[in-house]
Order: C-alpha cells, then structure tokens, then sequence
C-alpha cells in the first residue's frame, strides 16, 4: 500500500467560505490519487464546516467500486458533552459518506481534557462495539499532546490499533508537539502510525530562502514540500503520511516520489534538521491552519488567515505591508477582525497546537489593526 494518505481537510475551494468545496476539483485530485493507487482517504465531521465527507462521498463513493478505497472517518469527542450524541453523529458520518462501514474510526484529537470526555462518555467502548457490529473496521485515535498522555491512553486502552499523530521534522524536537517522544511511545506499545500535519500546514512547502538553498544542496530537483512528506513517511513505525492536497500541482509533487517511496538517508536527514532550526527562528506563530479554532467561534474570526497574514508580513518585513493590509480588509468584510475578540477561549481549548491564541490575536490586532 503506498504510504500516501489523501487527507480531506484543505480541499479546493470556490470562494473564501471554508464550506464552499469545489467539488469539480475534487473529483479530478481524487482521480489522480486513484489513478496512481493510491487508496486511503480521510475525513472528520467538523472539516471544511461539515462538508468534507459529503464531499469524499461525491467525489469517490458515487464513482467508484466499494473495493477501490478505504476512508477514515473520526468522533468527534470535544464537541460532545452526552452520550447519546455519540450514535447520532456516528449515523450522520454513515449516511454523509454513503457507506456501509468505515475503514478505519478514530477518536479525534484526544488531549488531556477530551480523554477525560471520552472516559466519562465510555467512548472507547462505543467505536469498539462498532467494530464487533462491523460498522467500522480498525480503531483508533488521533492525538494532540504530551507523551505522557499517549503512554497513559495505550496503557489503558490497549484495544485501540492505531495512533494518528503529528510528525514532522520542525516538531520532532518542538517541546510542545513533541513529535519525537510521541512516536516513541507509539513504537514501545507496538502501535502503527498514520502521521497528520507532515508539512504543518504548507510552512514546511514555504520556507526562507536559506534554508530553501540548504535542502537544495542536497538534491535541487526536489520540490521543498518533498523534504517533509519523505521525513514523515522515513520514520520507524509510520505506515501512512496524510497531505492535504489542494490542488493538482500538489498532488502530483507528491505521488512523484511517494508512489515509489525512497527513504531519507542520513545526509538527507541531516539536512532536514538543519533546516528546522533555520525555519524554526522565521515563524512568529507556529499555526498550521487546521481551522479547528474557527469551529464555534461566537465573532467568526478568521483566525488562521490573520495569522498567515501577520507571519509572512514579520518573515518579508514591510516591502509586504501594503498587500498585508488589502488581504486584511477584505477579511473583515465578512469575519470578525481580531479586536472583535471577546476572550471566551473556545478556539483555545479547540487548538491542537495548544497555541496562546488570543495572546497572538492582541499582537495581530497592534500589528494590522493600530498600524499607522
């Protein structure tokens, strides 16, 4: 099976609405990954506001043998709060995707406090009754904090048959991700991985130029989005890599050295390390624009854009300024600006990356708000 997963949260759009797929677009990436085959597809309830298994349904279950596919599909614990709703929205991801079973079902994004939810709602005993029903295939989580964390869970739940975690090489040593540790505790407890966020949110494809020239010195006819897909893949225990392809030139980067999978050497590894220092001292705020802190936002703040806004404007410095601004203003014609912030801290309890999110948006706000 080729190591490249079709992750289904950052699908081609008509307009700036999140929601708003497009799904002519989505069809012919999907026909391309299925074409070099590729199988595995995954999606969650809350990605692209609800539609992106609606749209993994459009695009590949209405067009293709039940044989020729598999999907993930994943609970999403921190937005339940009754037990009751865990069946109702397990029914919904069944008839949005127009299955009979998923591949694979994940408990999504368990953290300290969401394991806690998943306890007292005994939800690992609910996709475990899935399974026995054959409903769902394989079992698992995905997961976003300490390995502290990730050791307690596999311990106490050694039923769960995968782990989804996030890797990549500017994380591998982050102490926040911790991306290193994690996957060791995955291999102690004899767990395949399937790795999320290998190139944390495109800032692994859009690097500063030195250490652009630097991953160049080792192979210039590589893409640099190619550095961080085949770090991932390289890892011990990794048995897929999710990209969240977009658009067909990113698909066919990837299937171009996936499809036939070459591991990183060491010089090669090297190299990638190297490079993360030099990325690491450029990113003002390590945000991958996952979009789960937009998800019930009361002032529907475009929260990921503001900051992709503010870091290439700190990264290029004030030749970016003027365009800076105009991508600014247009934003706030249709979400909230970052003032607009009433400090509830629900994007904050949403976040993967446990990022100090209103602490950036009050540097946003100075930065674009009260610029003069």
């Amino acid at each position: 099976m080729m190591k490249l997963g079709f992750g289904l949260m950052r699908l081609p759009c008509k307009s700036a609405d999140n929601s708003d797929i497009d799904i002519n677009k989505t069809m012919e990436l999907a026909d391309a990954f299925l074409a070099a085959g590729g199988t595995y597809f995954d999606t969650a309830y809350m990605y692209h506001g609800g539609k992106s298994e609606v749209a993994f349904r459009q695009a590949v279950v209405e067009r293709y043998a039940r044989d020729r596919f598999t999907v993930t599909d994943k609970l999403p614990i921190f937005q339940i709060t009754k037990a009751e709703e865990m069946q109702a929205i397990f029914e919904e991801q069944l008839q949005r995707c127009s299955v009979d079973f998923f591949d694979y079902y994940w408990l999504h994004a368990l953290g300290s406090e969401s394991y806690q939810t998943a306890q007292r709602l005994n939800a690992f005993a609910f996709i475990c009754e899935k399974k026995r029903l054959g409903l769902v295939r394989h079992v698992g989580f995905s997961f976003h904090d300490s390995p502290a964390l990730l050791d307690r869970i596999l311990t106490e739940h050694p039923e769960m048959e995968y782990v989804q975690l996030q890797i990549n090489y500017l994380d591998w040593d982050d102490p926040t991700v911790c991306a290193r540790e994690c996957l060791e505790v995955a291999k102690k407890h004899n767990k395949p991985v399937i790795v999320m966020e290998p190139i944390k949110g495109g800032a692994l494809a859009n690097v500063p130029k030195d250490a652009e020239d630097l991953l160049h010195s080792q192979d210039p006819s590589r893409s640099i989005a190619s550095w961080a897909m085949r770090f991932a893949a390289s890892c011990d225990q990794v048995i897929m890599v999710l990209s969240g392809m977009g658009t067909m030139e990113q698909m066919q980067d990837n299937l171009s050295y996936m499809k036939t999978f070459i591991p990183l050497n060491e010089s090669e590894k090297q190299a990638v390390m190297q490079a993360a220092e030099l990325i690491r001292n450029s990113i003002a705020i390590p945000c991958t624009a996952c979009r789960y802190c937009v998800d019930g936002c009361p002032k529907h703040i475009a929260i990921p854009d503001y900051f992709a806004i503010y870091n290439n404007l700190k990264r290029y410095g004030e030749s970016q300024r003027v365009g800076a601004m105009t991508y600014y203003q247009n934003l706030r014609v249709n979400h909230g600006a970052p003032s607009d912030c009433i400090r509830c801290a629900k994007c904050e309890n949403h976040c993967p990356q446990h990022l100090p999110i209103r602490a950036y948006l009050t540097q946003v706000e100075k930065e674009l708000e009260h610029h003069k």
